[in-house]
């Protein structure tokens, strides 16, 4: 079977969620399937794995109405999007588009990197839900990365095809944690700083927790940065890394007490199945996605009780407590890896070109 992944959307600095995500499920695909990837920049290939490509136009280019007559070429039974936009009028295969998650609708802030017009455009676009059913009905199957995002868009509609699960997971040959080694007084936030984000919170509670270093990983605005430094409480830690690589990332974790995250809104929470798979403990905020993937294994909180945080870290001050929760999060994470996802792209792919259907011109 030979199929096509879009990787477009790939950066050409650093990877963010969408990036990591389709390189990863390529590197996983490709010694199931025979993969050609499409790229759009000769820097994306630094952050892709070694597998067969073709350059065409931009993703944000007009020309991706026309795409599929490029694409066509190539002659793929099955095309894999990471995103939910790629062109297909007058394609010839199959086709699977993705949707990742809705929180757009709630907070339809758009990504800062989007050109002025696209920015616009987006925010229009998340005002009704019927643009996105006319995106998802194209493809021949929509795929989602949660069993909460498949619900949701089961719920509003979004889409009259078949919705499959290609769920994200943490990056393979990562380092251990020694389990003789007892955690230190730290506590990792990876993620932005949008409202809903909720990192507010996060640092309110860091006023019963005095012993405790906050550290947030990401990327922050000088602006953004100054409105939360506000915030921070007398006599509290909290450090702002404004970005780190993935050695730094993976270190932290492992000598942490608890990666945490109070975020009222999520498509999935990669970075609690990172912190997890080595090891660390999540605390997080009480929400269905959060559910899902922390299972057993997290301590779960009120969102708005900056209280209830505090009391949850204490309570990873046991340290048979924390080594619980260890060895649940290592049990939990297991749960999630990129070969079970590329297991199931290739279930979707055999089951559309199993139906042998005329393929829709679109």
């Amino acid at each position: 079977m030979k199929i096509v992944i879009d990787a477009r959307f790939t950066r050409t600095d650093h990877h963010d969620g969408i990036s990591r995500y389709g390189a990863s499920l390529i590197a996983a695909v490709s010694p199931l399937a025979e993969v050609t990837m499409l790229i759009s920049d000769d820097r994306q290939l630094a952050l892709l794995p070694d597998v067969p490509f073709v350059k065409i136009s931009s993703p944000l280019s007009p020309r991706e109405l026309f795409v599929a007559h490029a694409v066509n070429k190539l002659r793929p039974d099955v095309v894999f999007c990471p995103m939910q936009t790629m062109g297909s009028w007058g394609r010839r295969y199959g086709l699977i588009l993705t949707l990742h998650d809705l929180i757009y609708y709630e907070h339809p802030t758009p990504p800062g990197f989007l050109p002025a017009p696209v920015r616009l455009l987006w925010r229009l676009y998340h005002k009704a839900y019927w643009p996105q059913r006319l995106l998802l009905n194209r493809a021949d199957v929509v795929a989602t990365i949660s069993r909460t995002t498949a619900g949701l868009m089961a719920r509003h509609r979004l889409t009259r095809r078949p919705v499959g699960i290609v769920g994200n997971a943490p990056q393979s040959g990562r380092p251990a944690r020694d389990s003789g080694v007892p955690p230190e007084k730290l506590l990792v936030y990876m993620g932005s700083f949008m409202p809903y984000k909720n990192v507010e919170t996060l640092l309110r509670g860091m006023a019963g927790l005095p012993d405790y270093t906050l550290h947030l990983l990401s990327r922050v605005t000088p602006q953004r940065r100054a409105e939360l430094e506000r915030l921070v409480p007398a006599g509290s830690r909290v450090v702002f890394h404004n970005g780190v690589t993935d050695d730094e990332y993976d270190d932290l974790l492992l000598r942490a007490t608890a990666l945490v995250t109070l975020s009222k809104a999520e498509g999935y929470g990669l970075p609690l199945v990172e912190a997890m798979s080595l090891g660390t403990p999540v605390v997080v905020s009480d929400t269905p996605i959060f559910r899902e993937v922390g299972g057993n294994a997290a301590s779960y909180v009120d969102a708005d009780s900056a209280a209830s945080f505090t009391e949850a870290v204490r309570a990873l001050d046991d340290e048979e407590t924390w080594r619980e929760r260890s060895t649940a999060a290592v049990r939990q994470a297991a749960e999630f890896s990129w070969e079970h996802s590329a297991r199931s792209l290739v279930q979707l792919a055999q089951e559309i070109t199993a139906t042998k259907r005329p393929t829709r011109r679109t």
